[in-house]
């Protein structure tokens, strides 16, 4: 390994978590260095244009992207390290970090390390699935929001959870058409006003359907939909074809726990959160000392609760250090745990909200092994 920079607070991610974590711990004073491997900061915030509803608290009112531009500027208030187009490749003993930037690599040893890594697309296979022209939702949503390139005219997305919902709207803002939002469950699977406002622009959201087939010469042409029965098979009879020349896959995310598992973290399954997740304590602390978890990764919600997430391990690690005080970190935990509280209401969210006290119990359990 080569020899090791040192810092006192490594974060793996610079999305909305990850920002979050880096402004909490380095405003306390703590030494930080922030890592993306993209070249821009600001992760999923910067595709967000709609406006953020709930509390003001959350940012209600205000556009994703605005908001990271905040972010971004308090990074540089609290002189904060950023390394872009930075891949962390490895997390090894006593808290090294490999690192690949622009084919020269790297080792940064931390004395703690938040991650904040963020979340992968899943996929669905199906006759033709690899064509061009098919692809994420959450690859869409970049591409229009991002780099203002529109991936296709006639499109149709598989998928109405809140990313297949909110993307579809975007891309009719961009100029695309949308022929159909398609959901393989007898219901929609995201908010109702993100759907109500598709609706109105004429868009169809047709449930218990699927993609049997995609077709086409050198990319997608043509999609096949049809009806599925309560155990998920296909109906004969209820095939219909469309016309498309772009397919947009909102098939759900899973936590990018790649590192989390490479540094020993124990992780658990839990579907509601969005696959194996690594078990944390309150201060959102994993099961190995002094790495921390933040964000998607310790569980798929949303922007809002990966930024809560990210200043309540910010917060823990600078308690940890000694640059806060520990009754002034329980009183500014308990205010944090209570916006969250307020976040995981409703019956998404007691559902995510109870997965979470899994992990802290489960966090517990391995305490008392030890």
């Amino acid at each position: 390994m080569y020899k090791a920079l040192n810092t006192e607070v490594a974060v793996i991610g610079a999305g909305p978590a990850g920002l979050s974590a880096a402004i909490e711990a380095a405003r306390a004073g703590a030494e930080v260095v922030l890592i993306d491997e993209n070249a821009k900061p600001g992760g999923q915030l910067f595709k967000q244009i709609h406006k953020f509803f709930g509390s003001k608290v959350h940012g209600a009112g205000v556009r994703g992207i605005d908001i990271g531009k905040q972010l971004l500027q308090e990074t540089k208030e609290n002189r904060v390290k950023v390394r872009l187009d930075c891949a962390v490749w490895g997390l090894f003993e006593d808290k090294v970090l490999g690192l690949v930037n622009q084919d020269k690599l790297e080792s940064i040893q931390a004395k703690k390390i938040i991650l904040a890594t963020g979340v992968s697309e899943n996929a669905v296979s199906f006759p033709g699935w690899t064509l061009p022209g098919i692809m994420g939702a959450g690859a869409a949503q970049t591409m229009i929001n991002i780099h203002r390139v529109l991936p296709g005219k006639k499109i149709l997305m598989l998928g109405s959870g809140n990313v297949g919902l909110i993307v579809s709207y975007q891309l009719l803002q961009a100029g695309a058409q949308v022929l159909a939002v398609v959901e393989a469950a007898p219901e929609i699977g995201g908010y109702g006003v993100h759907a109500s406002k598709i609706r109105r622009a004429g868009v169809p959201v047709i449930t218990s359907h699927t993609i049997k087939e995609a077709t086409g010469k050198d990319q997608v042409e043509a999609a096949t939909i049809a009806a599925v029965d309560r155990e998920w098979n296909l109906v004969p009879g209820t095939e219909k074809t469309l016309e498309v020349d772009t397919i947009c896959v909102a098939a759900g995310l899973t936590p990018l726990a790649g590192l989390a598992w490479m540094a020993g973290c124990e992780c658990v399954y839990l579907p509601e959160l969005g696959g194996y997740v690594p078990i944390h304590n309150g201060k959102m602390e994993s099961s190995v000392r002094g790495v921390y978890v933040a964000g998607d990764l310790a569980g798929v919600e949303e922007a809002s609760t990966a930024m809560e997430e990210g200043r309540l391990a910010g917060l823990s690690v600078a308690e940890e250090m000694g640059y806060v005080e520990e009754c002034e970190a329980e009183k500014r935990r308990e205010e944090i745990t209570e916006r969250l509280k307020a976040l995981r209401m409703g019956p998404f969210g007691e559902q995510r909200d109870k997965a979470k006290q899994k992990l802290v119990q489960e966090w517990q359990k391995k305490l008392d092994q030890r």
